[in-house]
């Protein structure tokens, strides 16, 4: 036996080697290989070796895993929910720093993490309709998430009863694209300053003073004007306009400035060169500086950049009063700088002297050169406001840019692309917000948001009864709708719809202190534009009296509502990490008890 155990032993040391060889034989390079791998001890081999293992996971099935999911719903719903409708509560977040009180749907959603996993990915689902529908709409969360719950819950409860989830999602998904057809064509467009008033008002809480604010900034830079918010030092919240097109770049030089007090550069009148070259010899400018030294008009030059002999020529003849003349940087980098060249150009009604179509300054008429009415140069920004001779020529730049916005769904895109229009179109209003407290800063600072934003939406796609009465009147268009699904399931689908449409109006109730059930059921007796009117308490025209919802916010509430609705209900499982406590594992409240059999 011994004797037979030392002679394998002796053929496993002779095998080994011989195999080793054969491979380094075949492979080039192999004895290298096998010989630094042998050199490698096998302590530095085991420390190499790489280990994945995979973090153990709970898996919940059918109703338990739909009844875990409705908890967390339920939870982030009723925690959201507070903050609907004029009379709504606000909300206290204790996170770093000083806790916030808020009354924003989707920053209450998104603070909200629950502790057992199954709760918490259904959660996740409504804060994706609030997040969703913000990011479309700007406002609307709250009244999205409400919508969810409804539709969730209801459907639920249809599925649990044997309903087939994937025909009670049609159902819905067919219903909801004829009442978005059915609210495009009852919507109404905005009306003036009144209906602008009255949208940002609702959206900021019935905030009057915050509705006025908007109504201003949006009448001074217009629909396609952009409103930016700050933080103001002071207690007053005001509203700062900048006229013309603003460019974030400087004079190059100080020694161009006209008014030395101040430190600006001041013209009237004034013409612009527009080129995307860099300027150094005095040659490239000469013709230009004769041109308009004839026409008696200050001059700007916009170029990639202006150094050596050339900016000592302009600043020297500048000091000596020979010349009115300045220059800046182009803003912008790469194919963005190019297109706000183009911009500049139309705007003043200049040629953009581009080097790509072989323009050269030098060449350059007084023709091809632009004109502004007014052009203010600091050490860091110009402004420049256009003639009014180059309207048209504005207004078709302005739709090409939105037509590239519409392709667009890059973020930072849209931001710059938005700002281009503003920029083109009228201008930029800041709103200062000023609180006496942090807290009431970021709270104040929210609600201008979401009045900013519904504002905008309103003007897209017009204005509808606030109030929740829309979402009523929209339910009684449902059994016209039903009428025409011939699966019976779908048509269940559909009568969820129909109920899930009346919470928000009855949440809106019940936080004003009303019996919900009971002003839905008025609500739904009555014409279009009638609802309730929670601040006043009483039932009236919504739309003559002020209580105005953007179209635009309802529709994408109830698509966004819908879209996750369908979701839940056709899930099936849920995967999730198995949460460790102290002392091991921690069973999930939702996991179904199996007993250990051996």
């Amino acid at each position: 036996m011994a004797s037979s155990l030392a002679h394998s032993m002796a053929a496993a040391r002779t095998v080994v080697p011989s195999k080793i060889s054969k491979t380094a034989a075949l492979a080039p390079g192999g004895r290298q290989l096998a010989a630094s791998f042998a050199r490698v001890p096998a302590t530095a081999r085991a420390r190499r070796s790489l280990s994945v293992r995979a973090e153990a996971k709970d898996i919940l099935f059918d109703q338990a895993a739909r009844s875990a999911m409705q908890a967390g719903i339920d939870k982030l719903a009723d925690a959201v929910g507070v903050t609907l409708g004029p009379r709504g509560r606000n909300v206290v977040l204790d996170e770093f720093g000083n806790p916030k009180v808020i009354n924003d749907g989707v920053t209450i959603a998104r603070a909200i993490e629950l502790p057992d996993p199954m709760e918490n990915a259904g959660a996740a689902l409504i804060r994706e309709v609030a997040s969703r529908t913000n990011d479309s709409a700007g406002d609307g969360t709250t009244t999205a998430s409400v919508l969810a719950r409804a539709l969730i819950n209801l459907g639920l409860l249809n599925v649990t009863a044997g309903a087939n989830p994937v025909a009670l999602k049609k159902g819905i998904d067919k219903t909801v694209a004829k009442l978005v057809d059915a609210l495009k064509d009852n919507a109404r467009p905005v009306k003036g300053r009144d209906d602008i008033k009255a949208v940002a008002t609702i959206s900021a809480g019935n905030d009057e003073e915050i509705g006025e604010m908007i109504a201003d900034a949006v009448d001074k830079v217009g629909a396609d004007g952009v409103l930016s918010i700050e933080s103001s030092s002071s207690f007053d919240t005001t509203v700062e306009v900048e006229e013309g097109m603003a460019i974030d770049r400087g004079y190059i030089s100080p020694q161009f400035a006209t008014n030395t007090e101040k430190m600006l550069v001041e013209f009237d009148n004034a013409r612009v060169l527009v080129t995307d070259q860099k300027i150094t010899a005095i040659k490239d400018i000469i013709p230009v500086l004769e041109r308009t030294s004839q026409l008696s008009a200050p001059l700007l030059i916009i170029a990639e950049d202006v150094s050596g002999e050339a900016l000592a020529t302009l600043v020297v003849n500048k000091l000596r009063g020979v010349l009115q003349v300045a220059a800046i940087k182009a803003p912008g980098f790469g194919e963005r700088r190019k297109a706000l060249l183009q911009d500049i150009a139309i705007v003043t009604g200049a040629e953009f002297m581009a080097s790509d179509l072989g323009l050269k300054v030098e060449g350059a008429t007084a023709d091809q050169l632009g004109l502004a009415r007014k052009v203010t140069i600091s050490s860091s920004a110009t402004t420049i406001i256009a003639d009014s001779a180059t309207k048209d020529e504005i207004a078709a730049r302005v739709a090409q840019i939105k037509r590239e916005l519409a392709e667009t769904d890059s973020v930072y895109d849209t931001e710059k692309l938005s700002e281009r229009i503003a920029k083109l179109a009228g201008g930029v209003a800041v709103i200062k917000v000023g609180a006496a407290t942090e807290t009431e800063l970021e709270d104040r600072k929210l609600r201008i948001e979401d009045a900013k934003n519904a504002t905008f939406a309103a003007i897209e796609e017009g204005i509808v009864p606030g109030g929740g009465a829309t979402m009523v009147h929209l339910a009684a268009l449902v059994p016209a709708i039903k009428a025409h699904l011939t699966d019976a399931e779908e048509r269940i689908g559909a009568d969820i719809v129909e109920k899930a449409l009346l919470a928000p109006c009855a949440l809106i109730a019940h936080n004003a202190g009303v019996e919900g059930a009971v002003v839905v059921e008025r609500v739904r007796e009555s014409e279009w534009a009638v609802g309730y009117n929670a601040m006043t308490d009483q039932y009236e025209d919504l739309l003559a009296s002020g209580v105005i919802d953007p179209a635009k916010v309802t529709r994408c509430a109830l698509q966004n509502a819908a879209s996750v609705a369908g979701m839940v209900l056709t899930t099936q499982a849920i995967v999730v990490e198995k949460s460790k406590g102290k002392s091991g594992a921690a069973a999930s409240p939702y996991s179904p008890q199996v007993p250990l059999t051996l």
